[in-house]
């Protein structure tokens, strides 16, 4: 490897597709840095954004050899991938202990030292509660007992442009006359606008090639003049020019939207609100920025800060308004379907037969289009529900549902104009799905 004092420190992103990694990537590159990008998958935005130094793998899965192979070329990695609670994607224990372990051993074999920057979570042991918390804590200390210098960065609620899980859900509560439960909005909510978080990864970058390379620091990135998370939430209201809040959210449906959202996940789904995201919002975030802004002179932004650096025109209310109507829409979706086959499958099944014999179709005949077109629209409602197969199953859902239509015009015209309008009903459902297709991607 060449001596990191002839050449500008190669910096290798882990989680580049993240609200985190992607900023710093996209920072540090735009500043003549020579960025690798890795995630499991990057979007096509993202991927221009990055530049053709992006390098997609199932990353948390490679192995220590595999790892090697990966950083071969980076001087300095920064970590910023994680995950909320156990699911399809990797156990905190995998994703926040044992893979990290693995970055360790391959960096600490190297013969230049390179750096290790970790992004973690503020707050103290004492009250880590959740398997996200211990296994990040975990994590910590596998970083401290490691020769590997490092560099431990415990950002708090993050504000970026873009917004993604909790972020996004705050900014669609902003756009509601609701309030949460007293006990929660008095909890300490330290914030971190992103672009300390970047400063930061810069002011460590442009100081470690000239550093003795002993470094072992750990540091609370936060604003020095924390709000509540009622108050935070207020300042969103203001910033997106939300209603007034007029009622108060009660706890027992914040619990059962937390259930919900379990549930879910285990279909791929990535809600904003689960059990951990509830447990560590009601704990607080707080820290001491005191040796952050010693070490790097960086000033703290707050949150009106932050947000004032980014007027909110039209799209950002779009998207905090059509945000949980997201869910509701894929509910909806995935009930409208799964219900319409079920329906004609079972009690409405001889009304449904009698329909096509009534124009000609041999018995045999109808029963069988009966059962294969309910089969159809129950299969489109299972896949709807499921993350990775939700999208062909809304465009599925689109060209059946306009072979339906076209199918009744030149079998059963007459149905266009029932009292109930079954059929002038289906245009509203495409139109719905066309949404769904719309707002489906989270990143």
């Amino acid at each position: 490897m060449i001596p990191m004092t002839n050449h500008k420190p190669v910096i290798a992103i882990l989680g580049a597709s993240g609200l985190i990694g992607h900023a710093i990537a996209v920072w540090l590159r735009r500043h003549g840095y020579r960025v690798i990008g890795i995630a499991r998958k990057f979007t096509s935005s993202q991927r221009a954004a990055l530049g053709s130094e992006t390098l997609e793998c199932p990353i948390v899965a490679a192995t220590t050899d595999e790892l090697s192979g990966v950083l071969a070329d980076a001087d300095i990695v920064v970590n910023c991938i994680g995950v909320l609670q156990d699911g399809p994607r990797g156990s905190t224990a995998e994703v926040h202990e044992a893979f990290v372990s693995r970055i360790l051993s391959v960096m600490k074999t190297r013969s230049e030292p390179n750096l290790y920057i970790h992004i973690s979570v503020p707050g103290r042991p004492a009250d880590d509660r959740t398997a996200f918390s211990q296994s990040k804590r975990s994590a910590e200390q596998l970083i401290a007992a490691s020769p590997v210098p490092y560099v431990i960065l415990r950002p708090g609620f993050v504000m970026a442009p873009v917004a993604y899980g909790g972020s996004a859900l705050f900014r669609a509560l902003a756009t509601l006359p609701v309030t949460l439960p007293d006990a929660d909005a008095r909890q300490p909510f330290a914030a971190t606008d992103i672009d300390d978080l970047t400063l930061t990864i810069e002011h460590l970058i442009k100081r470690w090639p000239k550093s003795d390379h002993a470094w072992r620091r750990n540091w609370d990135v936060l604003t020095s003049a924390p709000l509540t998370l009622g108050e935070t939430l207020e300042t969103l209201r203001h910033h997106l020019g939300g209603p007034p809040a007029r009622w108060q959210l009660p706890g027992w449906l914040l619990r059962l939207g937390a259930r919900a959202g379990d549930a879910v996940s285990f279909l791929g789904w990535s809600p904003p609100i689960r059990s951990t995201s509830l447990r560590e919002l009601q704990r607080g975030v707080a820290g001491d920025p005191g040796p952050w802004i010693a070490a790097t002179g960086i000033t703290p932004g707050s949150i009106a800060t932050a947000l004032a650096k980014r007027p909110a025109g039209v799209q950002e209310r779009w998207f905090a308004q059509l945000y949980l109507l997201k869910a509701l829409i894929i509910g909806t979706l995935v009930v409208f379907w799964s219900l319409s086959g079920l329906i004609a499958l079972f009690p409405a099944f001889n009304d449904a037969t009698a329909i096509l014999t009534a124009h000609g179709f041999p018995l045999r005949t109808a029963q069988a289009v009966t059962v294969v077109s309910s089969m159809t629209d129950i299969a489109i409602g299972a896949a709807i529900a499921v993350k990775r197969t939700c999208r062909p199953a809304l465009f599925s859902g689109i060209v059946v549902s306009i072979f339906y239509m076209v199918g009744a015009a030149v079998i059963t015209p007459e149905m266009w104009i029932e009292p109930l309008g079954a059929l002038v009903k289906t245009g509203p459902a495409i139109v719905l799905m066309m949404v769904a297709l719309a707002t489906l991607d989270d990143r």
